[in-house]
This record gives structure tokens, C-alpha cells and sequence, in this order.
């Protein structure tokens, strides 16, 4: 009886604790992004013209603003305004650091061509015959490259179960594993202390791939 009890309780907390969590991420998101309600001058705000608030309109007027910057910055004035601010930002000391370092990463990520926690890899870390889940971030390496003998790969080695910090490694490129799962997929992993498998549709593959050494980049 009691193991009858305890089954149907153990199913309870599957079926709820995934709801909970993700309503309360949502709702803590949607707090947050509504802050941007704020910047209205208080006259135009949903509470004083409709009375009430409504939930993720802040995330709307985000949008539009994004929106709207996207289409401003793609034409030739824009463009123009856009070098004129970052002219004037060149010339606040320690503003100009974060500020371009901040775009850097925003036009690594973002860009269509960029390699940037594109793929999911395994390196030998922290020691051999040990492996660890690491992200690709980029193979131009600059100055890095030039100074070792290696053809070496930046990745990004996460901790768990805080996937935020972690270490940049300079891998060299024989050395990397890649994997077939995607990023998110990864993350998932991390996040869930390695409980969260991604599933793999080849199984043939999994067990062909026991007679023959792992794929190098």
C-alpha cells in the first residue's frame, strides 16, 4: 500500500514540478520585460489609460522597438547615426571598453555566419580519459593562434549546474570531439546535472561507431 501511495505521489511531482517552474519562469520574464513600461511617460501607460495593466505589453513595445531600430540602423542615414554614436562612445574612457566589447559579442552571436555556440563538442578535461561537454565560440583565434603550434579552437566549458560560468579553452582542433545533439539540447544536459539525455536516432550508428575511433574535427 505504502509503495502505491509513494508511486502516485512520485507521479504527481513529475506531472507538477515541470508546470510550476516554467510558469513562475514565465511570469518572473514577463515582470521583467513589462519594467520597459516604464520609459512611457506615466499619461500613456496601460494603468492610466485603460485602468488597468496588462500582462506583457512590455514585451510588445520591447518588440517594436528592436523592430523599429532594425529597419532605422538598415538604411544609409541610419547607418550614419549609428557611426556617430560610437564615434562619440570612443571618446568616454572605460564606457568605450564595455560598450564595444558588448557590441562584439552581440555581432558574434547574432550574425548568420558567425561559428558562436553553433556546435556541442567533447574535450579531454581535466585530465585524460576524463571528457567534458564544451561549445564552440569561434575558430579565429588571432593573436592565440599565431602563438602556438597548434590549429587550436576557442570553446566555452560551462559549469553545472550554472551553464553562466565556466572556462575559455584553447583547444587544439585533432582533440575535439563534435556531437550530434543541439546547443539547447546540450544546456539541457549541463543544467540537469547529466539527467536530461538528448535521445540519439541512430543507435546503428551508436554501435558501429564501438569498433572505430570517436569523428575528429
Amino acid at each position: 500500500m505504502l509503495k502505491t501511495i509513494r508511486k502516485y505521489l512520485v507521479t504527481g511531482l513529475i506531472i507538477w514540478i515541470p508546470l510550476v517552474i516554467t510558469f513562475l519562469v514565465v511570469r518572473f520574464l514577463i515582470r521583467f520585460v513589462d519594467q520597459i513600461l516604464l520609459l512611457l511617460p506615466p499619461a500613456w501607460r496601460p494603468e492610466a489609460l485603460l485602468g488597468f495593466s496588462i500582462p506583457g505589453l512590455g514585451l510588445v513595445l520591447a518588440l517594436g522597438i528592436l523592430l523599429v531600430s532594425g529597419l532605422l540602423a538598415a538604411n544609409f542615414a541610419g547607418r550614419r547615426l549609428v557611426e556617430i554614436g560610437d564615434k562619440i562612445v570612443t571618446r568616454i574612457p572605460l564606457v568605450n571598453s564595455i560598450y564595444f566589447g558588448a557590441k562584439q559579442v552581440a555581432e558574434t552571436l547574432f550574425s548568420d555566419s558567425s561559428t558562436a555556440f553553433k556546435r556541442v563538442l567533447l574535450v579531454e578535461y581535466p585530465r585524460k580519459g576524463i571528457w567534458s561537454m564544451c561549445f564552440q565560440t569561434s575558430d579565429a583565434t588571432g593573436e592565440v593562434q599565431h602563438r602556438t603550434a597548434e590549429d587550436v579552437i576557442c570553446v566555452f566549458l560551462p559549469t553545472t549546474p550554472n551553464p553562466t560560468s565556466g572556462f575559455l579553452l584553447f583547444v587544439p582542433r585533432q582533440e575535439l570531439v563534435p556531437l550530434e545533439m543541439r546547443v539547447d539540447e546540450g544546456l539541457r544536459m549541463i543544467i540537469s546535472l547529466g539527467v536530461a539525455v538528448p535521445r540519439w536516432t541512430s543507435p546503428e550508428a551508436a554501435r558501429a561507431s564501438l569498433a572505430q575511433p570517436p569523428e575528429r574535427l
